[in-house]
């Protein structure tokens, strides 16, 4: 099987002259009269690129009637997925019952809950998704749930496949589901989505999805390698606790300095994928399509399967994943013919692992 996946890679949303203008950005922090101020003073010098370029992150998933929301920045995914997991624990230690999670098997979260190191403890159930349509399926997640249950977390759109997951019929299902518990005393379900292949690929709306919390990965729609918390109504629609303390940086949400050249890199990205999302989908798409056909006329029709094709199912329109089958197709030799492709035993952000 080989997946081609232009997510983490230079893509149109970021390469010339906007990937440029994200560098520009980044270094433009380092101007004299930006880097001598504090990132958020009293001042006006250091403020404006934390909160202006938090607004631009923050229009990219805000919610249409402008709510409030919060958007904690720099940091990674990880550490985002780890602040709302334990937002979750937080949440869950004002209810006597032992905490329970739902995931679906798309993402590989048993390393992060099965962590030995980590004070959490915590059941998680896995649902796996159809084989038919490549999603989760709304009433499998609705049939997991259990009295304990706190915490709903799955992708916005699978990283291998593409496939888009219905996140919006499952939160619509939840926040009735949410009705009955709190005539029964049980605790509220947190609704967590993870966004980052989908965020530069399509639009992400936060009222539409109706989730708590979304995590954006910046490096995804080339920013720098930085990470935000998208949440909804932070500290009372939506509990938000610290990991850390002391400081008071991020309204008292994530202390320390703010890394201000990341943030305003995000800032630009995010404001880059604002206002040309449709046309950046719209090139990614038409190279997708281009690879696919290319690929059939190649192998024919007979020896190739694309995994990321579901009937009904939307999908990324960067992502290809498929298979060819036919004897002596080991995966040196079709390489040894592919004088300019670059390819991989395994995902990025596990290199470290070789070919476990």
């Amino acid at each position: 099987m080989t997946g081609v996946d232009s997510a983490s890679s230079p893509t149109c949303a970021s390469s010339g002259w906007g990937r440029e203008r994200v560098i520009t950005a980044s270094c433009g922090s380092f101007y004299p009269p930006l880097r001598s101020a504090r990132p958020r003073p009293p001042s006006a010098g250091g403020a404006d690129f934390c909160r202006m370029d938090g607004d631009q992150v923050e229009k990219m998933v805000l919610t249409k009637d402008g709510r409030k929301t919060a958007v904690d920045k720099e940091c990674d995914g990880e550490e985002k997925k780890s602040v709302e997991s334990k937002v979750y624990m937080d949440y869950n230690a004002t209810t006597p019952m032992a905490p329970e999670v739902i995931q679906t098997v798309t993402e590989a979260m048993h390393e992060a809950w099965g962590n030995p190191s980590s004070s959490y403890t915590a059941e998680a159930t896995f649902v796996p998704v159809s084989k038919i349509t490549g999603q989760v399926e709304v009433d499998d997640i609705i049939a997991a749930i259990r009295p304990t249950t706190c915490l709903v977390s799955i992708m916005l759109a699978n990283n291998e496949t593409g496939v888009i997951m219905p996140i919006s019929e499952l939160s619509q299902q939840i926040q009735i589901l949410n009705q009955n518990r709190m005539a029964l005393g049980l605790p509220r379900i947190l609704m967590h989505t993870d966004a980052a292949q989908m965020i530069g690929k399509g639009r992400v709306d936060g009222q539409d999805l109706g989730v708590d919390y979304l995590t954006i990965v910046g490096h995804k729609f080339y920013a720098p390698r930085i990470g935000a918390l998208y949440v909804r109504g932070p500290g009372v629609t939506t509990p938000l606790h610290p990991m850390l303390f002391g400081g008071g940086q991020e309204w008292n949400f994530r202390p320390g300095t703010e890394n201000t050249p990341m943030i305003a890199g995000l800032g630009k990205a995010a404001e880059l994928v604002n206002k040309n999302c449709e046309d950046y989908e719209a090139h990614m798409k038409e190279v997708r399509d281009y690879l696919e056909k290319r690929l059939e006329a190649s192998f024919g029709k007979q020896r190739l399967h694309f995994n990321s094709q579901f009937p009904g199912a939307k999908r990324l329109c960067n992502t290809c994943n498929f298979s060819v089958w036919g004897p002596g197709l080991q995966g040196r030799m079709v390489l040894s013919h592919c004088k300019t492709l670059l390819a991989s035993v395994g995902a990025a952000c596990h290199s470290e692992k070789g070919d476990q």
